[in-house]
């Protein structure tokens, strides 16, 4: 019995070789090689630093699978951890394997030279295999598209207001905040504060709306800055500023379970202005001189897999779910704010040309003054 099944399997084989070419055999063969041996230096290196903000889920995940690879979490604000790793690497230490930031922070590192590009570090096909992500490509927020990995985007919802004060269904475009009822009655968090960007980078970049719309809202509607998110919900919750272009929507959304009058317009209620795209927090790239390098592609590798992005849309009770750039993972589990919808289109909101404020920066100086 043995025998024969040792014959099936052979003739399986054999019959498997003729389909595939010797340079495809060497491929999977070649691969395979390089991660058995790239996990076996990563098990003798035995842990790996990540310095990251929000979510611990994905980590924990990885420590179950490779559990002689110890996870390190150094946890912070983006600006803490930037300046901590830059203190760092001034003072000739080099403590980091990985960073999960955001697109400002990673910005900053790219531009310290204190990253390494991270796709030649791909070893999984599946990793490697662009076809499986949004819009059949990798994602980078960097202009050399390799050093720093968007790996998750969500709707941005952008659109606070007072239930008491607005018809959301008076609301079919952002031209209709332009209307006389609304002048002097909304806010927008100052891009010049961090975490503040993406509102007005939104309207920026998108090509029907762009600065000459952010002009108009700002002189017409009588637009107002703020510095606090805080304030800014409690405002709306007053009706003393019914209407909010927000960072934040969730803060709004815990005000709106606390009781209060407020509520979030859905991101697709303006689909004919575009919706905006935000990876905000969900980045990840290798810094140079890692002290575990081996460790960090293994982890790195993981995560980028459908594996790892399904962990990363499994968050817990305390930390806000993500929809992966994977798109052969499934996707009907996630709330419904954070879907994307086929057809819609999206204004993303990542990238060198996002990141580099000149523009934006001159335009609000120009209108503050």
């Amino acid at each position: 019995m043995r025998r024969k099944t040792l014959l099936i399997q052979g003739l399986a084989a054999l019959s498997l070789s003729t389909f595939l070419s010797p340079r495809a055999i060497s491929a999977e063969i070649s691969w395979e090689t390089e991660w058995e041996r790239t996990v076996k230096a990563a098990e003798q290196e035995g842990q790996v630093v990540i310095y990251k903000i929000s979510g611990d889920t994905e980590w924990q995940s990885f420590q179950k699978k490779f559990p002689k690879i110890k996870i390190v979490l150094v946890s912070g604000g983006a600006a803490q951890i930037q300046q901590r790793l830059l203190a760092e690497r001034r003072a000739g230490k080099f403590l980091a394997d990985v960073v999960r930031l955001g697109g400002g922070t990673t910005t900053t590192l790219y531009k310290a030279k204190s990253l390494d590009p991270i796709t030649p570090i791909f070893i999984l096909p599946e990793v490697k295999d662009t076809s499986k992500w949004l819009d059949g490509r990798h994602h980078y927020n960097d202009v050399e598209n390799q050093y720093v990995f968007a790996y998750a985007a969500v709707p941005l919802h952008l659109l606070g207001y007072n239930q008491k004060l607005v018809d959301p269904q008076s609301l079919q475009s952002y031209w209709d905040l332009l209307e006389p009822k609304w002048k002097g009655k909304i806010t927008i968090k100052d891009p010049r504060e961090p975490g503040g960007g993406s509102p007005l980078l939104f309207l920026y970049h998108n090509p029907q709306l762009g600065p000459e719309y952010i002009k108009k809202l700002f002189n017409v509607a009588g637009l107002t800055f703020i510095r606090d998110e805080r304030q800014q919900t409690d405002w709306i919750a007053s009706g003393k500023f019914p209407v909010a272009l927000t960072a934040k929507a969730s803060a709004v959304e815990d005000a709106k379970k606390q009781g209060l009058p407020v509520d979030v317009l859905d991101a697709h209620a303006f689909k004919k202005d575009g919706v905006g795209l935000e990876a905000g927090g969900t980045m990840v790239a290798l810094v140079n001189k890692a002290p575990h390098p081996n460790a960090a592609k293994v982890l790195l590798n993981w995560f980028l897999s459908r594996e790892g992005q399904m962990t990363v849309q499994k968050t817990g009770p305390e930390e806000p779910s993500q929809n992966s750039l994977r798109e052969d993972i499934p996707k009907d589990h996630l709330p419904g704010p954070l879907q994307r919808q086929k057809g819609t289109k999206y204004i993303r909101l990542w990238g060198p040309e996002v990141w580099d404020r000149t523009g934006i920066r001159d335009l609000v100086i120009e209108l503050t003054k």
